[in-house]
């Protein structure tokens, strides 16, 4: 943690006093000299010295800016009352929130008899004591004097007459009755901060030297005068600062003790009180005054694409207290609480980095053929791989075509060929034989994205599938496609199918290869397995039958579990599925019912 110098908080600031000797004309007032005040009064005082005071003539004035002007340069310049005032108050207002360590104030008249040092920590709209200063603590303020009991708010021991100039008057914030082991925490901040300073003069008190009986005219004496205030303390920077600079403030002097801190460990604020725009992925904590740990803000991960982040409470605890920065207005078409993926009508381009400004390109879908209600709504193609989804009969990666079996490319998508086999894609009319027939576009649960190839470090959950399909699937349209599945018939009936492999898979993809279809999917069980070795990952299975509505069967519908048994192209090592394949989705029961089937019913 960082500590900024202490200074003098009173230079190059001016007091407010209610009074000032010779505001409206000219003052007489007389004094002691110095010369004998600092010894026993019984050696004597010698004569009092008389003089005038006038707040507008520069060599006879006494104005309250000379109580915090430089001691050194200006040793015998004070501010004086005017005469015959009881009740004094002198007043520094700082422009912002300062730390206090202790206040020495040098009177110029006798110290008061009775005196309190405030502060406020609200720019003046509440004020609490320091300490009180009195000759008789008890009968004063009701307090006990800190001389017979440590601690108390109140001590008589800057309240004595004498010496009758020059007397000093010190309070420290930070006394053995006052220890703070962290200077940062709240109990810390409670005492040490504040934006006013107040010293209100209750009582005045005359120089013995008044008993002589030898003085003319006793109200020349009556008044207060101060030579120096000094208030020592700094910057307030919350353990993440060691210098500070100007505070809106103009014209100041040499050797001022600034307001604004200039932060580090990526903080910000005048106070270094809150973390700096883009490093709000942690709470903000100020500085370990007691370990020294600097308690750093962290940056979020926003790629690049945001120029600030919030802290948000329950992404910080759902992340288990790791991470809670959510960024702030996405740029270059990204979203997501790390602008980690496309917006709606942009993908992602594989070729360029997470952090590129070109990462998210527009969506090139054919306006007629895809759809307007996708599975989230208000994307237009997919945000991974740019793949459009389409009306109902459409295929395509930009949905700019009729599938296989479909006719008449318009706003309501394709129609179902009326013929055995395939049409002509803009008239209906059917094709008779197989010469002029164009290769089939299979479309096993539509085009959907190829989820394999993404990168490992994105989370699943960011682009797993709703509960609605995608494209054009059996599943979607059951109107259009029926397949007759195989049932899971009796112990024997399932053995006799002698199925190469048994395999708990979800489906990831599926792909329109022209002449064959291709399934990705993630294999999460295997049950049985034959010659072409099975291992618990992704892999593609290859589907041998279609429809004459150009659907695949069985049905296999991305994003869901499935318990697929089937053959085996051992010297191509593919899984084959076909009508003669067992294919349900996966239910538990379904699956230790196959399991003990295979252990004990197949010999």
């Amino acid at each position: 943690s960082c500590n900024p110098p202490v200074g003098n908080l009173a230079t190059g600031r001016t007091p407010v006093t209610l009074t000032t000797c010779g505001q409206n004309s000219t003052e007489l007032y007389c004094f002691y000299p110095n010369q004998n005040l600092f010894h026993q009064v019984s050696h004597g005082c010698g004569q009092p010295r008389c003089t005038k005071c006038n707040a507008n003539q520069p060599d006879n004035s006494h104005l309250p800016a000379d109580m915090t002007d430089d001691f050194f340069a200006n040793p015998v310049s004070w501010w004086q009352s005017a005469q015959g005032v009881h009740r004094e108050e002198i007043r520094l207002d700082f422009e912002t929130e300062f730390y206090l360590t202790h206040v020495i104030a040098v009177f110029k008249s006798p110290r008061p008899a009775a005196m309190v040092l405030e502060r406020s920590q609200d720019y003046g709209q509440t004020w609490r004591p320091y300490k009180y200063f009195s000759v008789n603590c008890t009968a004063t303020f009701g307090l006990q004097d800190d001389l017979v009991e440590e601690g108390s708010m109140c001590t008589s021991r800057y309240s004595d007459a004498v010496p009758c100039t020059r007397g000093e008057v010190i309070y420290r914030a930070l006394s053995p009755a006052n220890k703070i082991e962290d200077p940062y925490s709240l109990e810390a901040q409670d005492l040490l901060k504040l934006t006013n300073l107040r010293l209100l003069l209750l009582k005045r008190q005359e120089c013995p030297c008044h008993d002589s009986g030898l003085v003319e005219k006793p109200q020349r004496f009556a008044h207060y005068a101060i030579y120096d205030l000094i208030i020592r303390g700094s910057c307030f920077c919350n353990g993440h600062a060691e210098e500070c600079e100007l505070a809106n403030r103009t014209g100041v002097t040499e050797n001022t003790v600034h307001g604004k801190c200039v932060c580090r460990h990526n903080t910000a604020g005048d106070h270094c009180e809150k973390c700096a725009p883009l490093y709000n992925d942690q709470p903000w904590k100020p500085g370990d005054g007691k370990t020294g740990a600097p308690n750093e803000c962290k940056k979020c991960r926003c790629h690049n694409h945001a120029d600030s982040c919030h802290f948000d409470l329950s992404v910080w605890l759902a992340s288990g207290k790791r991470s809670g920065g959510v960024c702030d207005n996405c740029k270059h078409n990204t979203e997501g609480h790390r602008c980690q993926r496309c917006k709606p009508g942009f993908y992602r381009d594989r070729g360029k980095p997470m952090s590129s400004p070109e990462v998210c390109k527009p969506c090139a879908c054919q306006p007629v053929g895809s759809a307007n209600a996708t599975f989230s709504r208000s994307w237009r193609c997919h945000p991974k791989t740019g793949f459009c989804y389409c009306k109902p009969g459409v295929a395509g990666p930009n949905c700019d075509r009729c599938l296989m079996g479909y006719w008449g490319f318009g706003e309501n998508g394709c129609r179902p060929c009326d013929c055995a086999r395939d049409c002509d894609q803009h008239t209906g009319n059917c094709f008779n034989g197989y010469d002029n027939e164009p290769f089939f576009n299979i479309p096993i649960g539509g085009r959907i994205p190829d989820l394999v190839q993404t990168p490992t470090n994105e989370s699943e959950e960011d682009w797993k599938w709703n509960d609605h399909e995608q494209g054009f699937s059996a599943l979607r349209h059951p109107e259009k496609c029926v397949c007759k599945e195989k049932v899971l018939g009796s112990v024997t009936d399932f053995c006799q199918m002698k199925y190469a492999y048994v395999i708990k898979a979800r489906i990831l993809s599926a792909h329109d290869k022209g002449t064959h279809a291709e399934v990705v999917v993630k294999v999460k069980k295997v049950l049985k397995s034959g010659k072409v070795k099975i291992a618990r990952s992704n892999r593609s299975i290859y589907p041998e039958s279609w429809t004459n509505r150009g659907c695949t069967c069985p049905i296999l519908n991305p994003g869901t579990d499935y318990l697929i048994a089937g053959q085996e192209d051992s010297r191509t090592s593919k899984l084959l599925v076909n009508m003669n394949s067992l294919v349900k989705p996966w239910k538990a029961y379904l699956g230790k019912q196959v399991s003990d089937i295979l252990r004990t019913g197949c010999k």
